[in-house]
């Protein structure tokens, strides 16, 4: 019974720390793929000074181009919504501009698991963002139009 229950533990120990790992692995990923410059509040205007406690639970500001308009997810509430496997899935399936989706879906399984385990590490917060709009709808938010323009000849000012 006591190598059992030393058996169990040791495996209980080693399980923790893996998922420990990969949640450390999530957070490096999220971060060197600038997951929050988008999907975090003030996060560019600010440097990258907001809580962690305060990242990743979307923007209610609009991404407006030919596609319609594409809002930045509270991916913490999309995690807690989706298993490991239905959050795979919605990666691989891509979506719609200007989230970088040949980006993500070129993470191996073992990067976006880890990515899904450090969401569900941080829990749910914040409130969903607005439903994606197809084209031509009416725009209730501020919005980025990212739609070319054309080129201006606005002169430049000599330098001084």
């Amino acid at each position: 019974m006591k190598r059992t229950t030393a058996f169990l533990s040791l495996c209980l120990v080693m399980a923790t720390a893996a998922h420990a790992d990969d949640v450390e692995r999530g957070r490096y990923l999220v971060s060197v793929g600038g997951c929050n410059d988008c999907h975090t509040a003030q996060f560019a205007e600010t440097g990258g000074q907001i809580p962690e406690t305060q990242r990743l639970i979307g923007v209610p500001v609009g991404f407006s181009g030919p596609w319609g308009v594409s809002y930045p997810a509270n991916l913490r509430l999309t995690a807690a919504r989706h298993d490991e496997d239905a959050w795979m899935a919605r990666v691989r399936a891509g979506g719609l501009p200007p989230m970088p989706w040949t980006a993500l879906q070129a993470m191996t399984d073992a990067d976006l698991r880890s990515v899904y385990r450090y969401l569900r590490h941080l829990g749910p917060a914040g409130d969903e963002t607005p439903a994606a709009l197809p084209p031509g709808a009416p725009i209730p938010t501020p919005h980025f139009v990212f739609v070319p323009q054309a080129p201006t000849t606005v002169g430049m000012a000599a330098p001084r």
